[in-house]
């Protein structure tokens, strides 16, 4: 029988802010990403920068048309530290930064869209970064000041928020909370590992905020084990105190989680007792080869619903937003991205048995991205944007792929057609 979701929210995401261009207008300060690609020595596909990238700093009526055009709902986007706060603090604020959010937080908003802003996107001041950065604890009180400056700049439009992007991939480096499925179903060590590696990179995260406060208990183990062969006289993970778990319990109104993409896990004993998360999880991860992909994403929407699933039975059902999902094309890309819309296609299914089968209380759905942009180290040789952008052309065009044609027929839909 034919059936269309009932996605509550169908939104698309901001590109990065670091990648709006203008990296030193305005009065911007430098910010780790501007001194990473300034570097050179093929550190970034082509030694490319986001010096100017999709160029939506001086083109943001353009991307205003892009998401009416779309028929978007919600819209979010990345504030940069740097542009507002040039040295990481309050000392010195950019007024021309401010009006530059206010111009974009108004727009939306006279358009009917929703703005939803997060706090910090990769883009550390290089001032902070020359302090210790996030490994000092000075960025404590550094980042609570830029959060309340935010809150009281921006709060009177602005409800939703987001504080740290990926918090796990600033803090291990990985690409995303993936579903992560044991290798072989049959064997109780990789069942334990697929288990372990959910908890290392999902439960590490999201248990101290929406369960008790404190890092799950597998986690404590292994390290402390880890630790001990390591030759290290305690654990390597800090401990919370009784109060720091009372402050962090319960910090959140929504459960925030990107998903692009699955891996198989197997056990892999770290015998050597080698440094890294891998390593304390004893886990190895890989992709099946039988997986379609482009570059690290493998096509498996069946992941997604996993996820899902798992979200809503470990932390009682919470208020669920999806803030990326998304799908590259390498570069030339075809304006009709087949490819690309099939996993759309195929991931919107797996949503609607999730919201309908399994209950879940999915909220929000944000597409990763409008436009084509400055993909971190893989430059602009990978695109993930539903609006082509021609990075030759100083002027920046953006034209839709097919992809934006069909999204935008879901969302005035408010669904995507499907057989179950």
């Amino acid at each position: 029988m034919s059936l269309y979701t009932c996605l509550v929210e169908i939104t698309l995401p901001f590109h990065l802010e670091e990648n709006v261009g203008g990296w030193d207008a305005d009065g911007k300060g430098p910010c780790v990403w501007d001194t990473f690609t300034h570097q050179g020595g093929e550190r970034v596909f082509k030694n490319q920068t986001g010096d100017v990238a999709c160029g939506s700093y001086t083109l943001w009526e353009e991307d205003l048309k892009c998401i009416k055009q779309l028929g978007l709902t919600h819209y979010r986007f990345s504030l940069s530290w740097s542009r507002l706060l040039p040295d990481g603090t309050t000392g010195f604020i950019n007024q021309k930064g401010i009006d530059y959010y206010n111009k974009i937080i108004d727009d939306l908003l006279k358009n009917g869209v929703t703005p939803i802003v997060t706090l910090y996107h990769f883009d550390l001041p290089q001032a902070l970064e020359d302090q210790g950065g996030w490994l000092s604890e000075a960025i404590i009180e550094s980042f609570d000041k830029y959060a309340q400056f935010c809150f009281s700049t921006f709060g009177d439009r602005v409800k939703q928020w987001i504080t740290i992007n990926e918090a796990n991939v600033l803090s291990v480096m990985s690409y995303d909370l993936v579903w992560l499925e044991p290798a072989d179903p049959n064997s109780v060590s990789d069942q334990e590992a697929a288990k372990r590696a959910i908890t290392f990179h999902l439960d590490l995260f999201a248990k101290p905020i929406f369960i008790d406060g404190d890092y799950p208990e597998v986690v404590k183990s292994q390290i402390a084990s880890m630790s001990q062969k390591q030759g290290y006289p305690s654990s390597r993970l800090p401990e919370f105190t009784e109060e720091e778990k009372k402050m962090i319990k319960g910090t959140a109104d929504f459960f925030a989680v990107q998903y692009y993409t699955t891996r198989l896990i197997k056990y892999q004993e770290n015998k050597k007792g080698e440094l890294g998360i891998l390593q304390d999880a004893e886990i190895e991860f890989f992709p099946d080869p039988s997986w379609k992909n482009v570059d690290w994403i493998y096509v498996v929407p069946w992941g997604v619903r996993k996820l899902l699933k798992y979200i809503k039975d470990t932390y009682n059902n919470p208020v669920i937003y999806i803030t990326e999902n998304g799908f590259p094309q390498s570069d030339p890309a075809p304006l009709d991205d087949t490819q690309r819309w099939e996993y759309f296609r195929q991931t919107f299914q797996e949503l609607f048995k999730a919201i309908q089968l399994d209950k879940v209380n999915l909220q929000v759905y944000c597409a990763w991205s409008l436009l084509d942009n400055f993909e971190w180290n893989q430059g602009y040789s990978s695109r993930f944007g539903l609006f082509h952008v021609d990075f030759e052309d100083p002027a920046r065009p953006r034209v839709p792929y097919t992809s934006a044609k069909e999204y935008a027929k879901i969302i005035r839909n408010n669904g995507l057609e499907a057989h179950l």
